[in-house]
């Protein structure tokens, strides 16, 4: 077996030379260079978001609540999606009950942490509720949102 050792210096050499002109590029050079693009899902997918969450965008609440009343609508999809695999791994009568208690037990620990999570993002919009002086107006929209995600 042989190892050509000169391309492999040269593929280094290479390397530091891209990560020294990188070094002395300023920030704003740096950021002009960077360029990110979606897919067509992730467009729509995105879309879709900012659509959902749109009434809270909306809704005139500060930015800590708008972000909490974002987190606990996500943990509410993500609850519901954990529940309906829970219903659809019980349903499913190929499995070997071995199998099926294994994946039901990862099943109701992720349920559980995701409650927990959503339970400790309402305490913590109550907080924010009661810390930030809102007005009646102010009060009804968070509350008016919070129960629309049930």
């Amino acid at each position: 077996m042989r190892i050509d050792i000169t391309s492999a210096l040269n593929n280094l050499n290479s390397s530091f030379q891209r990560q020294a002109s990188t070094a002395e590029r300023t920030p704003e050079e740096l950021r002009e260079g960077l360029r990110v693009s979606l897919s067509e899902l992730g467009r729509s997918l995105s879309a879709k978001t900012e659509k959902k969450n749109q009434d809270i965008d909306e809704s005139g609440l500060p930015d800590s609540i708008k972000q909490l009343l974002k987190m606990i609508r996500e943990l509410k999809a993500q609850i519901a999606a954990k529940e309906a695999e829970l219903k659809a791994l019980m349903a499913d009568q190929n499995l070997d009950p071995e199998a099926r208690q294994v994946q039901l037990e990862a099943l109701q620990s992720e349920l559980a942490m995701l409650n927990g999570a959503w339970a400790s993002a309402n305490a913590n919009l109550i907080k924010q509720l009661q810390e930030q002086g809102l007005s009646d107006e102010q009060m009804l929209t968070a509350t008016t949102l919070t129960l629309a995600m049930a």
